[in-house]
């Protein structure tokens, strides 16, 4: 039976979505009779780990197993993975990567794939804490309809899937790595308030992700379409597209990969925004089929942002964002000219080609993000207020962050070096903990999920 892993990562209260996740969950084992591990990565205090580990017993359906991890067991088994990998790089280095103190987005999206290889799951659907489903005709929007039409098959097959396509035929036989849709609702980057305070400077702001040498008009079409996902039409009815997923039009809380997340993790960088989309523009750039769909997820804030605290540290985060695009802007480049020579004759991603390519980004000049930290740093000093503030905190940092930036893509060379050798390890490494299943629904041994790593 065919066993994919629909994950929930979360470091903040979120008993309604773990429930609504469940509730996809068990619509896709109905409905296309595959098994479901449904992977809750658990970063929160005890009092809320409780709540989710209650809301997580309640999710147990007929072909889902509910995984329903904390920090304690992540880093055990990410310890007994380390330890059996052939990998190069030093044991402690990579483990800090896969499970850092601080907030990482790629990192724990890393974290599901290794226990995605562990359990024997072919295919990694994410969902973030702070979304929720649209309805349509009483029932639940789930985007995992249209991940399990088409992920993994040829091209060629799954055009019977969809409603339309654009996919010459040079790519018929290659097989659909991503699946995904957008958002409604508020914007995924969570500058409105700056956008009500003072357009100018929010355009300016968010211009800044753009490379420095776009002319002025490229970058006001950037900013016209930076964050506002799929607007705020309904969905109605499905429509899809075989193509090649441009990132602009997927969000990172409504996808599912197949195969290419074995090959390349997610940056690992910390408090920075963006940092998991990586593997969006990798399938683009390498020629990989990706159907693009409209069950759009509704995304929303979290109260904690609103916090002074919560306020400080979200826009820590996009500032480093920002810097990570000196890198990444770069890297996209490289990866776009190299096309489908980034693919090997099996049609699977040269992991060292692309390790390579983010080793050089690593080595450009930081003088653009120099510039970046002080037109930023003009716009939250207009801004005024705890904006201002943001400015006063950010200047005595401002070596650092320059240091960190570069750091956090060699960090990512390091990972990306080493990620086959911890992905072939996790499948020889039990999942710590006991599931909830269902009666009739069994963990795979450690042989099965060895198999289940050379299934196509």
């Amino acid at each position: 039976m065919r066993r994919i892993c629909l994950t929930l990562p979360t470091n903040r209260e979120c008993t309604a979505a773990l429930l609504a996740v469940g509730g996809e969950a068990a619509h896709a084992a109905a409905a296309f009779g595959v098994e479901v591990h449904y992977l809750v990565l658990d970063s929160t205090p005890p009092d809320t780990f409780a709540a989710h580990a209650a809301a997580a017993a309640r999710c147990r359906a007929p072909g889902v197993v509910v995984h329903h991890l904390g920090e304690d067991d992540q880093r055990a088994f990410l310890r007994r993975v380390v330890a059996r990998s052939d990998a190069a790089a030093d044991p402690d280095a990579l483990l800090a990567l896969m499970l850092p103190s601080a907030l990482s987005y790629g990192a724990c999206t890393n974290r599901a794939f290794l226990f995605a290889a562990a359990l024997g799951c072919t295919s990694v659907h994410r969902r973030d804490s702070d979304s929720t489903y649209q309805v349509h005709g009483g029932r639940p929007v789930h985007p995992v309809h249209h991940e399990l039409l088409t992920l993994g098959r040829t091209a060629a097959d799954a055009a019977a899937h969809v409603t339309g396509q654009d996919l010459g035929p040079a790519l018929a036989g290659r097989r659909v790595a991503l699946a995904g849709a957008s958002f409604t609702g508020a914007m995924s980057v969570d500058m409105g308030e700056v956008l009500d305070l003072d357009p100018d400077t929010y355009a300016e702001m968010v211009g800044l992700w753009a490379p420095a040498d776009w002319p002025p008009e490229r970058r006001r079409r950037l900013v016209a379409e930076s964050f506002r996902g799929a607007g705020d039409a309904p969905f109605t009815g499905d429509r899809s597209l075989l193509t090649r997923v441009d990132p602009m039009r997927v969000d990172m809380c409504n996808i599912a990969f197949h195969s290419v997340h074995e090959q390349v993790p997610l940056p690992p960088a910390t408090d920075t925004i963006g940092s998991d989309y990586f593997l969006i523009h990798l399938v683009h750039d390498a020629g990989l089929p990706g159907v693009l769909h409209n069950r759009h997820i509704v995304n929303h804030h979290t109260p904690e942002r609103r916090t002074d605290p919560g306020f400080a540290a979200y826009q820590l985060r996009f500032t480093k964002f920002l810097l990570s695009m000196l890198y990444f802007n770069a890297l996209y480049r490289s990866m776009a000219e190299a096309g489908d020579s980034l693919l090997d004759a099996s049609g699977a991603v040269r992991t060292r080609a692309v390790a390579a390519l983010a080793r050089r980004a690593a080595t450009l000049d930081t003088a653009e993000n120099a510039a970046r930290l002080d037109a930023l740093d003009r716009c939250y000093r207009r801004l005024g207020g705890r904006y201002a503030r943001v400015a006063e905190s950010l200047a005595p940092r401002r070596e650092r962050l320059l240091a960190e930036a570069r750091r956090d893509i060699e960090d990512f060379a390091l990972l990306t070096e080493a990620w086959p050798h911890l992905v072939r390890a996790s499948r020889t490494v039990p999942v710590p903990g006991v599931p909830t299943a269902a009666p009739g629904v069994s963990v795979p041994s450690a042989p099965e999920r060895a198999a289940a790593g050379s299934a196509p």
